[in-house]
């Protein structure tokens, strides 16, 4: 199967800069097979440490190098949805490792945040940073070398990117991310938008919004809307790092079992002992990150990935910039509308085909590289599949050529739209990207007066007392990565939906983030250089002309350029919001992230 050119050309301007970078990566990776497990070569007290919790015939086997012993990472909590199934997770891979004559270990938990419970509060200040320090947790995890291959147990925003971030970090090694799966469909998410809106206008009380929001979120598994949880297990699978088919399969049920099972025993086949050794930092390369960004744009992934694909890629020693994935949004057709880019959720877009489905879609239509490694093999035409259980077997079954929902995920040939979800933003007052897939045609162009805020709780204390009567751009600045660790706004989305069912023309402009699951309002976020560093954000005064236009990728500031830039930008104190909630633990991280467009990292 032959890639389009404008796929390619991407590929190979990434192959190109990250030349230096991805061979020295590789000589690491190599030097680290060469070096091998060391269970061998401990030293006895070394060796005890090691496996004292373990019975006598894992101790046994671990006591030489011969057996293969698996390292389990685990994100587990009983607070989040999502990651509370993986408390049985560790004794379903211990058993398959044993049924092959294998052990298997918890190397190590790494935390796990949510941001459904954290948003607009201090603790989202957290929540980017956490991305970081869950890769740093997971090396702690694997540094006993005591592992062959590895399984990494995560769902959610910041936890699989820092989970693939620290396994890159032992490229040498194996990995299989595996997934728990979204909760059962509770009411239809526009439904639970609907309800904040009339909150947001007094309409309905605190009782009337928790029950909404208490039958959205009602059970074990992953939020079912399309944000950045459920865009993590789409790139798992179209990067090759899932079984086929395992990302949406609900949690607490056989077939989801079953594929915890296979997953075990899958990574463990991969092993520098056997014959098809295929260590994580193989299968993560500059082709996989195409197929990722390709992924995300055909399904209107979330916004938060145009930071996190460029920090794991760094991992991997590939240089990926905003101008690839804008290049890559123009090249590939919008196939799903789920919410919040339509009305079903991830359930319904399981059920149409899929992920077999899209990547059946992708491939035929010279989207993706079909040539690559995957934990299930060379080649990515593996995972045109549905997992399914039959008389109690995994099985693997063709995926359907039609779609069984349409609405919900279509062919190429009736794409959505014929470009991606995701559009770069430049012009004088910087780069932003922008998430266009749930913002109607005629929301995509804005002109209208800036009106500024020190923070999201300025606008809302404006929008509460009845001052935003009339078009406009709120600026909402000095949320970037270095003033507070960049905090997800997306208490926003419903005054500023309000004001744009009013009538009024209506943008968000902020160094700051929304949620994956950024809506209808037109948002220009990340944007960089940030208000904390003097960008031009910061020079922006009330009454300012702003024009962002999303068809043409552009946000410029309208005026006396000159004036403009003379300017002395804003300053502000933001001491008191480094304190509390832990947030003083990480004033190394604020000195240290980088900007947005460069993956918002600590480690670059």
């Amino acid at each position: 199967m032959s890639v389009r050119q404008a796929i390619q050309d991407v590929t190979d301007r990434i192959a190109a800069r990250s030349h230096d970078t991805r061979r020295d990566y590789l000589n690491r990776v190599e030097a680290a097979r060469e070096a091998g497990v060391n269970r061998a070569v401990l030293s006895c007290g070394n060796l005890a440490h090691a496996f004292a919790a373990c019975t006598p015939s894992e101790k046994a086997a671990l006591a030489g190098d011969k057996v293969l012993n698996l390292g389990i990472i685990n994100s587990y909590n009983d607070m989040l949805s999502a990651h509370q199934p993986y408390q049985f997770y560790p004794d379903i891979i211990k058993e398959a490792a044993r049924s092959i004559g294998a052990t298997a270990q918890v190397a190590g938990g790494v935390p796990a945040m949510c941001d459904g419970v954290t948003q607009g509060q201090p603790g989202m200040d957290l929540s980017l940073f956490s991305r970081d320090v869950i890769a740093m947790a997971t090396a702690i995890s694997l540094s006993h070398n005591m592992f062959d291959a590895a399984v990494y147990l995560g769902i959610c925003d910041k936890i699989v990117p820092g989970l693939l971030i620290g396994a890159l970090t032992f490229g040498h090694l194996p990995a299989v991310f595996v997934p728990a799966g979204p909760m059962p469909s509770g009411i239809p998410n526009d439904e639970k938008s609907k309800v904040r809106q009339l909150y947001m206008e007094g309409k309905v009380g605190r009782a009337e919004l928790l029950e909404a929001e208490s039958k959205s979120y009602h059970s074990a598994g992953t939020c079912t809307f399309y944000g950045t949880a459920n865009s993590n297990q789409m790139l798992m699978e179209i990067m090759g790092l899932h079984l086929p088919g395992a990302s949406f399969v609900n949690p607490g049920t056989p077939l989801r079992d079953a594929l915890t099972k296979e997953a075990t025993i899958r990574a463990l086949s991969l092993s520098a002992q056997g014959n098809n050794y295929t260590p994580v930092g193989h299968i993560i390369d500059e082709k996989a990150i195409v197929n990722g960004l390709v992924g995300l744009h055909a399904t209107g992934g979330s916004t938060n990935h145009t930071m996190h694909l460029i920090a794991i890629a760094a991992a991997a020693g590939l240089q990926v910039t905003w101008d690839d994935m804008s290049d890559l949004s123009d090249a590939t057709p919008l196939l799903a509308r789920v919410y919040p880019n339509g009305v079903a959720d991830v359930n319904h877009f399981h059920a149409a085909g899929g992920m077999g489905f899209l990547i059946q879609e992708l491939l035929e239509s010279g989207h993706l590289h079909e040539d690559v490694k995957t934990v299930w093999g060379n080649g990515l035409s593996g995972y045109t599949v549905e997992a399914k259980l039959i008389e109690d077997k995994l099985t693997f079954e063709q995926s359907p050529k039609e779609s069984a929902l349409p609405k919900v995920l279509t062919k190429v040939a009736t794409a959505f739209s014929p470009t991606g979800g995701l559009k770069l933003l430049t012009g004088n007052l910087g780069r932003s990207v922008i998430k266009v897939s749930a913002v109607k045609p005629e929301h995509r162009v804005i002109e209208a007066p800036a009106r500024v805020f020190h923070g999201q709780e300025g606008l809302q204390a404006a929008f509460k007392a009845g001052e935003l009567n009339g078009d406009m751009i709120a600026v909402v600045r000095f949320s970037g990565p270095k003033a507070l660790g960049m905090p997800e706004l997306h208490k926003l989305t419903p005054s500023l939906g309000i004001l744009q069912d009013r009538g009024f023309k209506v943008a968000l402009l902020t160094d700051g983030r929304m949620s994956g699951a950024s809506g209808k309002v037109p948002a220009a976020i990340h944007m960089t250089p940030e208000a904390v560093d003097g960008g031009p954000i910061s020079k922006i005064r009330d009454g300012d002309m702003i024009r962002l236009d999303a068809n043409e990728g552009t946000l410029t500031f309208l005026g006396d350029e000159k004036e403009f830039f003379s300017r002395t930008p804003a300053t502000e104190d933001l001491r008191s919001q480094h304190f509390g909630m832990g947030r003083e633990l990480f004033a190394g991280f604020r000195s240290l992230v980088g900007v947005a467009d460069r993956g918002a990292s600590v480690f670059q």
